[in-house]
């Protein structure tokens, strides 16, 4: 036990800390949104670039995250990333344009990319085995939290100071958890890489990044248009050389074998479908709250609460559950109950109360909660501690590609079924529709428009809700059929956690 290891409390406040700061600015940017909308004068695909650019970049870079820090220090590293997204959340604070502010959420990404991987890793390594899933409950619930309270930050932050103050936020923040890093958190790093893969990570940052943005371009063209097929076709093209690579180099950038583990294979796949489903999702009931119902940012934040509450709750308890019963009932469970959530969110129709959606709120927040703490020590238990960096990148990697996937899937869903519902319209007119922008639409052609287009709307949101369901399902088998049961996985060394396919 090093000098340090009765710092491993003021190591999770540390990194809980950090990492409820990237969560946070998943969602808390969303309520901005409108204010942004009309501030900046940004166009609709502009203003979903303004989320989309901070995802493109965390996805493709979280992997080389994970990497870079098993060679060269998970703390070092960690606070390079810190530095980083402290930073650029002040410039994008100070942005006076849209496209400034696509650049700096962009360059905001790579220092989430740097922390979100690392800060599980550094997890793993401070704590004693036994205790390891009762940590990563409490990280998986404030990261959960930083999600589901975004909203309501973001809405009073908003309404009373701008929306600037969202990325302001950050600051304070990112300061006091550096000096908590620097302070509480031992160096570690992976003895056994002695050299940085480049060819490989060359190849898989260029795939995900022609991946995710390949897919949300399809938001702004057809998918059989020549820049979509050109960019998934050469994401399918680096991906496979990069695993052809990684079979071939003497220290490849992730180990492959960690695919043929059982466990850890279920919970990316897991970990992607959640992505999916949730991100994409929640990006348009925020859209709902505020365009359709005429919610303030403030309003539509403590209309989020059910979730936010939920997951503040159950999420520590979970991890508690997870060492004693194991990942699989938990993660089942949880996925059913987020299926059943979002089944009732596809009954929503512009008039629905709040009494009608508050409880499919509980729903999906539950079992964000169940699911997600499982899900990151199942992975992380079936491999071996000293490569948990790029392990920890790969399971960040699948729920931040699957984020990206998500909006673009979705966003598609939403834009065809309410371009489809609302007819024949100018262009303008049915970008406008497609962001739920009916107090718009109602000042160009009159409120029977504008009741239209709601409908259109919300039609759309409905298509997109029935395609999570349907994902959280099938995440729901894939956790039934692909876990082992059990508690003996929690306990377990990693060596021997590992079932083979």
């Amino acid at each position: 036990m090093t000098e340090r290891a009765n710092h491993k409390w003021w190591t999770l406040f540390a990194m809980c800390f950090a990492l409820f700061m990237i969560m946070l600015d998943n969602t808390i940017v969303n309520v901005a949104l409108p204010t942004i909308q009309r501030e900046l004068h940004a166009s609709p695909a502009n203003l979903e670039w303004i989320v989309n650019g901070y995802i493109v970049t965390f996805a493709a870079l979280i992997l080389l995250g994970g990497k870079l820090g098993d060679r060269f220090g998970r703390k070092r590293m960690f606070i390079v990333g810190l530095v980083l997204f402290t930073l650029f959340s002040a410039l994008c604070a100070l942005s006076t344009s849209d496209t400034q502010l696509i650049l700096f959420r962009c360059l905001q990404g790579t220092g989430a990319a740097l922390m979100n991987p690392l800060s599980l890793s550094i997890l793993v390594g401070a704590f004693p085995r036994a205790q390891v899933p009762i940590a990563i409950g409490v990280w998986a619930g404030i990261s959960g939290l930083g999600i589901a309270i975004g909203p309501l930050v973001g809405g009073v932050l908003v309404d009373n100071f701008g929306w600037a103050s969202v990325f302001w936020v950050n600051v304070p923040i990112g300061v006091i958890a550096v000096g908590v890093c620097l302070w509480a958190v031992a160096e570690s790093r992976d003895v056994t890489s002695h050299s940085l893969d480049v060819v490989g990570t060359v190849l898989i940052t260029s795939g995900l990044l022609a991946l995710t943005y390949g897919l949300i371009k399809t938001n702004d063209h057809s998918w059989t248009s020549p820049l979509i097929v050109g960019l998934l076709g050469a994401a399918v093209v680096l991906i496979c050389t990069w695993v052809w690579w990684e079979t071939r180099t003497a220290d490849p950038m992730v180990p492959l074998s960690f695919f043929r583990i059982r466990q850890f294979a279920a919970a990316n796949i897991v970990g992607m479908l959640v992505g999916v489903a949730l991100f994409g999702s929640l990006y348009f009931i925020t859209l709902y709250f505020q365009n359709i119902k005429g919610y303030s940012a403030q309003e539509a934040g403590v209309r989020s609460m059910p979730m936010t509450l939920v997951i503040m709750f159950v999420a520590p308890i979970a991890g508690r559950l997870n060492a004693k019963i194991g990942p699989r009932p938990l993660m089942t469970t949880g996925m059913l109950l987020a299926c059943g959530g979002m089944l009732g969110l596809a009954q929503l129709t512009p008039s629905s109360s709040y009494n009608r959606m508050w409880p499919f709120l509980l729903l999906v927040g539950a079992g964000i909660s169940l699911t997600m703490p499982s899900l990151a020590g199942a992975a992380m238990s079936a491999v071996d501690p000293a490569k948990s960096g790029v392990a920890s990148g790969v399971v960040n990697s699948a729920r931040q590609v699957g984020g990206a996937i998500g909006i673009a899937v979705l966003g598609s869903v939403v834009a065809k079924l309410a371009a489809d519902q609302y007819g024949p319209a100018p262009a303008r007119v049915e970008q406008l529709v497609i962001g739920g922008q009916t107090q718009l639409i109602g000042q160009i052609a009159g409120p029977g428009a504008q009741a239209k287009a709601a409908d259109a709307f919300v039609h759309g949101m409905q298509g997109a809700m029935w395609v999570g369901a349907a994902l959280t399902l099938t995440a729901a088998m894939v956790s039934l059929f692909g876990l082992r049961s059990g508690a003996a996985q929690a306990h377990a060394p990693a060596q021997h956690a590992a079932v083979e396919l």
